[in-house]
């Protein structure tokens, strides 16, 4: 009983074969061609229940479950706007692209509330998505940088060493990151791909739709 025990993990129903079968090693060896019959029948069986449960499934539902979701522990689909709540997660590590936009975040908006944060990612993010834009993070943050006045996050061109001098901003952001990147949802910045603070007045400002406000900065979206 103990294998027919896993088989009911593996194929379900089908561990009535498995019983079948076990009665060849008693001597019921006449038993094994109908036995093996039963098996394939009861996996094609199997097979097309799963198949017609898949073609069940709404489009969106399964983009959700064929999509990585990247490292669990912070977000992995949830968004966390809360800062005590943040800060109580365990702090967040990632590869290029996670390094990318923390850096991003920590000199762009480490003064900003986590929603103001948040929202930032989300612009990083919506450009990574968009046509008009590089398809990676990094790609993204770094576009233009080296030409003048052709960057795209000020940081990346100001001519200042680009130093972390607050852990504990930069812990925070990094968690946001990690959180955006694992799939939280985006719906703070109202999908804009632009933003600026309110410390300046861009003339591109007054051709975008200007779609939300978090703290000190403003968020835009093309019309």
């Amino acid at each position: 009983m103990g294998f027919c025990s896993a088989a009911i993990k593996a194929v379900g129903a089908c561990c009535v074969i498995f019983s079948v079968g076990s009665a060849i090693a008693d001597g019921v060896a006449s038993t094994s061609s109908g036995a093996s019959l039963a098996f394939n029948s009861a996996l094609l069986n199997a097979e097309r229940v799963h198949q017609e449960g898949l073609a069940s499934l709404q489009p969106e539902r399964l983009v959700r479950i064929s999509t990585p979701v990247g490292r669990k522990g912070v977000g992995a689909g949830n968004l966390i706007t809360d800062a005590s709540t943040l800060r109580a997660l365990p702090s967040a590590t990632g590869g290029p692209q996670w390094r990318c936009l923390t850096e991003a975040l920590y000199f762009e908006a480490r003064g900003e509330t986590v929603r103001g944060q948040i929202a930032v990612a989300e612009v990083i993010l919506n450009r990574v998505s968009s046509s008009r834009f590089p398809d990676t993070v990094c790609g993204v943050i770094r576009q233009g940088t080296g030409r003048k006045f052709a960057c795209q996050f000020t940081y990346t061109c100001d001519g200042r060493p680009e130093k972390v001098s607050e852990p504990a901003a930069f812990d925070r952001v990094g968690k946001i990151a990690r959180m955006m990147l694992n799939g939280a949802p985006r719906k703070l910045s109202g999908g804009a791909t632009f933003y600026h603070t309110t410390a300046v007045n861009p003339s591109w400002a007054r051709k975008f739709r200007r779609t939300a406000r978090h703290g000190v900065h403003l968020f835009y979206a093309r019309s």
